[in-house]
């Protein structure tokens, strides 16, 4: 495992997706495999399945049905890490910048960022909470849901699923116009 730190995984996105979920950054066991969200524990896959994003529990090598189902991965940064809390957070910034350009290219109908912590530093919202942000980038709304990881004690698998089937119920609804 350790052989992949500071691996890249290729981003699982096509321009106008209804969500593009975004990971702070690869962990090992994902720069290793080469698949979003890879680690046994993760509760993405399962946490996409009980929202009802997906029909059924997709497994890491089937990342790639995703985008049929207008679902996208990216990370706030590249490179594998052991922990997320090894990143700077200068590379936070810069991912974040970079991911606004990505986001502007694609132009989803959402950006997901899964993490309070990293969606803080990577833009700057030192009060954000989870949930729908303000702020937008162009006319793609900005939700924060909490980080899927395991290790992520503050909740739990059932309150990670309703998070995300908020955001679920609001992107199948037509935009709001102005």
């Amino acid at each position: 495992m350790l052989a992949a730190r500071d691996s890249t995984i290729p981003d699982v996105a096509a321009p106008g997706l209804r969500v593009l979920f975004c990971g702070i950054n690869p962990g090992l066991w994902s720069g290793a495999t080469g698949r979003h969200f890879a680690r046994p524990g993760n509760r993405f896959w399962p946490a996409l399945e009980r929202s009802g994003f997906t029909p059924r529990r997709l497994r890491p090598d089937e990342q790639g049905d995703l985008p049929a189902l207008g679902l996208g991965i990216t990370n706030v940064a590249p490179r594998a890490t052991a922990k997320a809390d090894e990143l700077t957070a200068d590379e936070l910034r810069e991912g974040g910048a970079a991911l606004v350009e990505r986001v502007r290219r694609l132009r989803p109908r959402a950006l997901a960022v899964l993490g309070i912590g990293a969606y803080r530093t990577a833009f700057g919202r030192r009060t954000a909470s989870i949930g729908r942000q303000p702020e937008g980038i162009g006319e793609t709304e900005v939700w924060v849901l909490p980080n899927p990881s395991g290790l992520n004690a503050h909740y739990t698998l059932d309150a990670l699923a309703e998070e995300f089937r908020r955001l679920r119920e609001a992107v199948a609804e037509p935009p709001a116009r102005p």
